[in-house]
């Protein structure tokens, strides 16, 4: 099982330092929040993305794909009725799907809650629409790079927008692209779903593009109620073979903490169950 880290908790931190203690802990992957780098990923050279790149190869580490992919951008929006709006989405998701490739990374995460709500008066049936035509019109783009993107739901307290794999899987077969498949996330699933999560990791084996790891009380796996048992067990009998990345959104207890208790609880827990 490869374990890959959410980097925005390192927060000013230098990129080197990042690499250095995350290939420390026993990472192998960095994921990649393109807001700590610019506010738009055009503003990222070529030569920032190459020595990115190269410091954490480095290291031992890849810096594996990208998520928060519009989060603080501006004119940006899924779901819009604004064709215009549309039209801009789908090109920039093709400026990050290049700059993943160029970071050395496989996948992309579309979480972005704030960026896919549907508007006042939208049906469902419209919003699903839209955004079929917004990833239609973007994954063909970079497929031969080798990029996928990963549809992610999320809770209804972050977003009325896809929230539960079922209704990511129906949006993946409307837009109908290989490169388009399945985010699951453990907090997420564990608030919106009425499965338990390693009968969601069994229903959907050979669907799911990504993995990530936490908790409900919004610290890293082992930091919190969640029993990983179950989770790990279940993962390591499907046929996913991809990253699992620790993503945390409360970082009180300090990112030296958060990455080396998380990854310590993943190691243990699975050596139990494997």
């Amino acid at each position: 099982m490869k374990f890959a880290i959410c980097q925005e908790l390192y927060e000013n931190w230098d990129w080197k330092k990042q690499c250095e203690f995350s290939a420390s802990l026993g990472y192998t992957g960095l994921e990649l929040a393109p807001f700590t780098l610019a506010g738009r990923i055009g503003e990222v050279s070529q030569e920032t993305r190459s020595g990115y790149r190269k410091i954490a190869e480095d290291h031992g580490m890849q810096i594996m794909g990208l998520h928060w992919l519009l989060a603080k951008t501006e004119g940006l929006h899924l779901t819009t009725s604004d064709p215009a709006v549309r039209k801009a989405t789908s090109d920039y998701l093709i400026e990050l799907g290049n700059a993943c490739a160029d970071f050395g990374g496989t996948l992309m995460v579309f979480g972005s809650p704030f960026q896919r709500n549907l508007e006042d008066g939208m049906t469902t049936e419209q919003a699903m629409a839209n955004a079929a035509e917004v990833f239609k019109a973007a994954l063909p783009a970079f497929a031969d790079r080798g990029v996928e993107i990963c549809m992610e739901p999320l809770t209804p307290k972050e977003t009325n927008f896809i929230n539960t794999c079922a209704q990511a899987t129906e949006l993946i077969e409307m837009v109908g692209e290989p490169n388009f498949t399945l985010h699951q996330d453990v907090k997420a699933m564990l608030g919106a779903e009425e499965k338990s999560i390693p009968e969601l990791i069994a229903k959907y084996d050979g669907k799911v593009g990504h993995f990530h790891v936490n908790d409900t009380n919004l610290l890293g796996p082992g930091m919190g109620e969640t029993d990983y048992k179950p989770i790990l067990k279940a993962l390591s009998e499907s046929s996913y073979d991809g990253w699992v990345s620790v993503e945390v959104f409360d970082y009180k207890p300090g990112a030296e903490n958060i990455a080396r208790q998380s990854i310590e609880y993943l190691k243990s827990t699975l050596a139990e169950v494997c």
